[in-house]
């Protein structure tokens, strides 16, 4: 395990919305390099960036062309290896993310893959064996290849399913998982990885990392197996090396050799849902039908939703890996949407207090809003959580020097459009609260990402929520109205969100508050 991770904040930049540093309307590694400070100051030592590869951009970069080479419109290669660098003298390490299920379809692989007659790659995707036979309970293309055959995709059409193989071959064009060719495709992804370890980087968050071989079971043993041996390479090659899985079943991916998982799951009513985006979107990206985020100052959320999962996942993994808890990132609705800045704030005192290792999504921490617009990149629904970083007042809010016709996304047109520049010179701000909790969690061991969490307070329609980290106590209160909670601990206040106290075993919180106490 590397020893980093323990106290490690992470910041998830898109790309091409962060900082345009040549003028050209979309964000760039060097926007990236300049902003480093910024973001140590913030309180994140380490970085994940959404993919930067070359890819022709059906799916926003997850479409991935050629693994070893950096998009033209990011920069070049050895923009990528000085961020690299430049993130080190500043103690921040940095994850890419890796896209191992699938290419874009215009990779090399594929197009000589998808050739009548093959010399290489036959078997680097997954194609059925005849052009007629479909691939049952798998997505797939047919008549747009030369060859006579239909092949399996991962996600969106353009995004052809790379062949790890199958953990039960039922049908003649399944190759099982110890086939030469589906070996040699893991070892292409190995070496992939090796390439950007070597050039500096400090591991990858992994896309769609549940996904690999295909045919598998509810446990995903097979895909387990596949990363397992990964991680040994890991292990004995680069033993630093980090590697963060989007799989949302955290007690199967840290199994599986993933040093840590987002709590996600995307349906609404899952247990990370119940705490933010306890909501649907209709067809206009619009929030509708009852809204029960425990965090929501008028809801009626049950903090036993979240703890329910959480707690499951935290007892089958503390000892072998870190749950990431997220703000947000580019595939969910931005916070704001629906949470007040207070609410918010609330909200990432929990998350920057709870055991593993919290991710922060740019632009949440000054609170910019989701905007309804036009798909961009495969984005849909998304799109509206990937607009440019807000970072002064001005022409497109410091984003770029282009012409506002020429940017990647509009910037968000409101007066009142959220800042870096003016929050930072807002003592009470979301970015002020931000760094506020972050420095706490550095000044303080017990709230580092080890497995040191007791629940004290956790009962239905009751509140504060209460829990303990080592020799913390942390209480919060997101309803509107003054609540109490009997507690044994005597403690000292080190920061508050609003009023709250602990005082003859009473913990009292006021409405909207937010507290840590060492007892």
């Amino acid at each position: 395990m590397p020893a980093w991770l323990d106290n490690a904040v992470f910041y998830e930049i898109y790309p091409q919305s962060f900082l345009d540093a040549n003028g050209d309307g979309i964000g760039d590694l060097e926007g990236i390099i300049q902003k480093l400070d910024y973001i140590t100051e913030l309180g994140c030592n380490a970085l994940w960036i959404n993919p930067c590869f070359d890819s022709p951009f059906k799916d926003a970069g997850y479409d991935v062309r050629d693994y070893r080479k950096v998009a033209p419109r990011y920069g070049a290669n050895d923009d990528l290896k000085r961020l690299f660098a430049e993130a080190r003298k500043k103690g921040v390490k940095v994850l890419l993310d890796l896209v191992p299920g699938h290419t874009a379809e215009d990779h090399p692989w594929f197009i000589e893959s998808a050739k009548a007659h093959p010399v290489r790659y036959k078997n680097r995707y997954i194609w059925t064996d005849h052009c007629f036979t479909r691939a049952e309970g798998l997505g797939f293309i047919g008549g747009e290849a030369e060859r006579a055959s239909v092949y399996i995709t991962n996600f969106f059409k353009c995004q052809p399913a790379l062949n790890y193989g199958f953990l039960k071959p039922s049908e003649p064009w399944q190759l099982p998982m110890d086939h030469r060719d589906c070996l040699e495709t893991r070892e292409a992804m190995k070496e992939a990885m090796r390439f950007w370890l070597d050039a500096g980087c400090d591991g990858f968050r992994v896309d769609m990392a549940a996904s690999l071989v295909k045919g598998d079971d509810e446990e995903k043993s097979g895909t387990s197996a596949l990363w397992q041996d990964i991680r040994s390479m890991l292990d004995k090659d680069y033993p630093e090396a980090a590697i963060v899985s989007e799989w949302s079943n955290p007690s199967q991916a840290i199994k599986a050799g993933f040093h840590g998982d987002f709590l996600l799951a995307f349906f609404k009513g899952s247990g990370y849902q119940s705490l933010l985006r306890d909501y649907r979107l209709d067809e206009y990206n619009r929030a509708e039908g009852e809204d029960n985020s425990f965090f929501r100052k008028d809801g009626n959320g049950d903090i036993r939703r979240f703890l329910k999962d959480y707690l499951f996942h935290y007892e089958n993994t503390k000892d072998s890996g870190f749950i990431s808890l997220v703000t947000g990132n580019h595939d969910l609705v931005r916070l704001r949407h629906t949470l007040s800045p207070k609410e918010m704030a609330l909200a990432y005192g929990m998350i920057f207090t709870m055991p593993g290792v919290p991710f922060l999504y740019y632009g949440d921490e000054i609170g910019m809003r989701y905007l309804n617009l036009p798909t961009k990149e495969g984005g849909y629904y998304r799109t509206g959580s990937r607009t440019p970083m807000q970072w002064k007042a001005g022409a497109n809010l410091g984003f770029s020097g282009a012409p506002p016709d020429k940017l990647y996304l509009p910037v968000d047109p409101a007066a009142d459009a959220p800042t870096v520049e003016a929050q930072e010179k807002d003592g009470s701000s979301l970015l002020n609260t931000v760094k506020a909790l972050l420095k706490l969690r550095r000044a303080e061991p017990d709230l580092r990402a080890k497995p040191n969490l007791e629940i004290l307070c956790a009962e239905k329609g009751k509140l504060p929520f209460i829990y303990k980290r080592g020799s913390l106590v942390i209480a919060v209160n997101p309803r509107g109205e003054t609540v109490t909670a009997p507690i044994q601990e005597r403690g000292t206040l080190l920061y508050s969100l609003g009023k709250c106290g602990i005082d003859n075993q009473v913990c009292r919180m006021e409405g909207q508050s937010f507290g840590v106490w060492r007892i």
